[in-house]
This record gives C-alpha cells, sequence and structure tokens, in this order.
C-alpha cells in the first residue's frame, strides 16, 4: 500500500532542519511525530485528525491509547508514540518544578500542574511534599474521584508526609468542570488538612485548585489562616 507523500517544501522535516522546531506548527509537529500518513492522507491530514480529537492541546495531552486509535489511520503504533511524546512534556514540566530551588508561588508549579491533572477528566488530590527551603522532594496521587472529608482522610497524607521526610505541603486538586471557584466542601477539607498539619508540625503552605489553565490559591485568595 502506497502511502499519500507530501510535496517536498510541505514536509516538517525538512522545515525543522532549515528553520528550527519553533516555527512548526502544531499540525506540523504532531506530522512530524507521525513520520507518515496513510493511503489516503498525508501526515499533515492525518495530524488535523489528530488535533480535531480534543477542543484544546491541553485536553489532547490526557488522550489515552485508546482514544487516538479510534481516529481513522492512527494504530497502536502511532498512538503509543503519540502518548508517550505526551508523557514526556509533563516530565519534563515536572522535572523543571523538581529543579527549582524554591517554590515560591502557585506559578513556579502551574505549567506543570495544569499538564497533569488540568485537563483530566476525573478529580486528582495530589500532595507535594517539600523541605524547609520550600524545594520540591517528591509528590503523591493520594486520591482520585469525588473528593469529600471522608474520601479525603488528612491521617493519610501527613502519613505520608513523615514518610517522605518533609518538612511543609502543598495540596492540589483539579475542577474537571473547568471552574476553579472552591467548593464549600474544598474549604472544609482544607480547613481540616491546615489543623491537621499544626498537630504534627508539618504545615499545609497552599491548596491549590486548577481547572483548565485557570487556578485558585487558597493562600492568594486568604482562605486559610
Amino acid at each position: 500500500m502506497k502511502v499519500k507523500e507530501l510535496k517536498e517544501e510541505e514536509r516538517p522535516r525538512e522545515k525543522a532542519i532549515q528553520y528550527g522546531v519553533n516555527a512548526l506548527s502544531n499540525r506540523e509537529l504532531i506530522a512530524l511525530l507521525l513520520r507518515s500518513g496513510t493511503q489516503s492522507l498525508s501526515a499533515l491530514e492525518l495530524a488535523d485528525k489528530v488535533l480535531a480529537l480534543k477542543a484544546t492541546l491541553g485536553e489532547l495531552g490526557n488522550a489515552s491509547i485508546q482514544e487516538l486509535m479510534c481516529i481513522k489511520g492512527i494504530k497502536k503504533a502511532k498512538a503509543i508514540e503519540l502518548n508517550a511524546a505526551f508523557e514526556l512534556c509533563r516530565r519534563i514540566a515536572f522535572d523543571k518544578v523538581m529543579h527549582k530551588e524554591q517554590i515560591e508561588e502557585p506559578q513556579d508549579i502551574l505549567e506543570w500542574l495544569n499538564q497533569e491533572i488540568g485537563y483530566a477528566k476525573q478529580e486528582h488530590f495530589l500532595v507535594l511534599f517539600l523541605d524547609q527551603r520550600n524545594h520540591v522532594l517528591c509528590y503523591r496521587t493520594m486520591f482520585m474521584g469525588t473528593l469529600t472529608s471522608a474520601s479525603v482522610h488528612p491521617r493519610e497524607i501527613f502519613k505520608e508526609a513523615m514518610q517522605q521526610g518533609c518538612a511543609k505541603i502543598i495540596c492540589v486538586h483539579n475542577h474537571p468542570s473547568g471552574d476553579a471557584t472552591p467548593s464549600d466542601a474544598d474549604i472544609t477539607l482544607t480547613k481540616a488538612i491546615q489543623e491537621a498539619g499544626k498537630m504534627v508540625a508539618i504545615p499545609l503552605i497552599d491548596h491549590i485548585i486548577v481547572a483548565r489553565n485557570t487556578y485558585i490559591s487558597f493562600r492568594q485568595k486568604r482562605l486559610m489562616d
């Protein structure tokens, strides 16, 4: 089966060599990852179908292998390669967080948070464990699903915090609705975590809600003591 080829001036690889990867459009970058098209679609046309799968790049970055394979012309190998590229982007973003000397404000971790859970369809509750200098030691996804005081228990958070030997924590969760406004349950939960942190001398320094490239910081909104 002969694959539909692009004209030389349309080939992303040649354009990248001549002008640099920064000069490529989103469709050209996707086409570069795909490497080839199908019998009826060029790599660029197939890239258009990949981009049309989700409304935004942020949502596309969370597409599963199965979702990608629903696109005609994307088989398992290509779907895995795309999925791996998206995962690498998340890991690069977190590596930047890990190499920051200290976390001073939410913007220091927002790029990673948006890639990690900002566009997720399900609620995720993460805890970042910091040392005395506000340097991130690691993070854990503590809970998934509908967040309530019953499902998110401060005891489990601080058990993990003590195992990590951290000095402070930042809690983060996402709102799949796209609205980062804290609910009454979010506020109640934050206060419970904050009180538990005082008891074990591991303070909660912020709780951040992310939602499709927007965020709210409890500290900045003065929703914490």
